[in-house]
């Protein structure tokens, strides 16, 4: 009972809405969820009530570029130029495509508008013609947006498939998980609205640069624009089941509940260190593997507003917490107490 009465904790505490989910071997040991899906807490939190998980959405997007590596039909030592020319302008010739997956590539910044993230190619182009910040593979800086158009445009390349197609086709539709990069409009019942920090409104915004997605607001990850747009980086929307099935993938050497996505060294390929040091943009010391931070043998990361999502291969382990009430990420230590109390509850099996 530890992790559901840790969720109640918070719940009674004034977040209006979350769900918890610790998988083990390909499968649910803990499953629940409670709360509101608005802000006026009138529609309750059910069992298939969707939110944004903002950038646990990156560790998706890794994912299908890892899939892609271990089919043999995209290279992480190649440079990123191979699979789109147009990348090689402003002197980035020399940016490797593990370099998109590990924060190294120099183009850490989105200096266009919200709406234009909506439209693909505007993005896309936009990165290309950027020009590097560093030296690529020197220095690491957290991409909060644009990591996902990096990696996406890749993927787009070599597969003719947007990454949230790719990822519907190959990695949440054979395991049945109810995960989406660009919502239909089909799903928009069932998702819960971002809500603010307590005594913030829908302008709130990402205060720390880099932190989260600068410049986005509250309104705008509400928005059906945002819903609708493939933002790889940021506009995932799932459920704490839906995250721990899908990373259970990577826990358990590259199988979950009998689908094989990828082998067990394209999973281990992962979480080898791409970067140790501290993350100009964040400003604290990090460490990179291929698309997951990593933190002593577990792996995994976080999005704005608190949901979070942990890897740890060594017990076949996933735990998963979303939630749709925003905190301060200064005074946000959710995801670490939904990790402690789902250890305590393990021990108690």
């Amino acid at each position: 009972m530890a992790v559901p009465n840790a969720l109640g904790a918070l719940l009674d505490a004034g977040d209006v809405g979350g769900a918890v989910a610790v998988f083990v071997d390909g499968e649910p040991v803990v499953d629940v969820w409670g709360g509101f899906a608005d802000a006026e807490r009138a529609v309750p939190w059910e069992r298939d009530t969707i939110v944004n998980v903002w950038s646990v959405t990156k560790t998706m997007t890794a994912l299908c570029a890892l899939v892609l590596a271990d089919r043999g039909l995209l290279d992480l030592d190649a440079p990123v130029a191979r699979y789109w020319p147009e990348f090689a302008a402003a002197g980035k010739e020399k940016v490797l495509v593990r370099h998109l997956l590990s924060h190294t590539a120099g183009l850490p910044d989105w200096d266009g508008t919200v709406e234009e993230l909506f439209d693909w190619a505007s993005a896309t182009g936009r990165l290309a013609a950027q020009a590097p910040q560093w030296e690529p593979g020197t220095a690491a800086g957290y991409h909060s947006i644009t990591q996902g158009f990096l990696v996406g445009e890749v993927v787009r390349r070599v597969t003719g498939r947007t990454l949230g197609e790719f990822f519907a086709d190959e990695i949440a539709g054979p395991l049945g998980a109810d995960f989406h990069i660009g919502l239909g409009a089909e799903h928009d019942r069932r998702v819960a609205v971002t809500v603010p920090p307590s005594g913030k409104d829908d302008d709130y915004a990402a205060s720390a640069p880099g932190a989260a997605v600068g410049g986005i607001r509250v309104r705008d990850g509400n928005g059906v624009g945002w819903r609708r747009a493939e933002i790889p980086a940021a506009s995932g929307f799932g459920n704490a089941r839906s995250v721990a099935l899908v990373q259970s993938v990577m826990a358990c050497g590259g199988a979950a509940r009998g689908v094989r996505l990828l082998s067990d060294a394209g999973c281990a390929r992962a979480w080898v260190e791409e970067f140790s040091g501290e993350d100009r943009l964040l400003g604290m010391r990090v460490r990179y593997g291929l698309g997951y931070g990593l933190f002593g043998t577990t792996y995994g990361w976080g999005g704005w507003g608190g949901s979070m999502m942990l890897v740890e291969p060594d017990n076949r382990l996933v735990m998963a917490y979303v939630t749709n009430q925003m905190r301060e990420p200064g005074d946000d230590g959710r995801g670490m107490e939904m990790i402690m109390a789902a250890y305590e509850g393990l021990q108690g099996l």
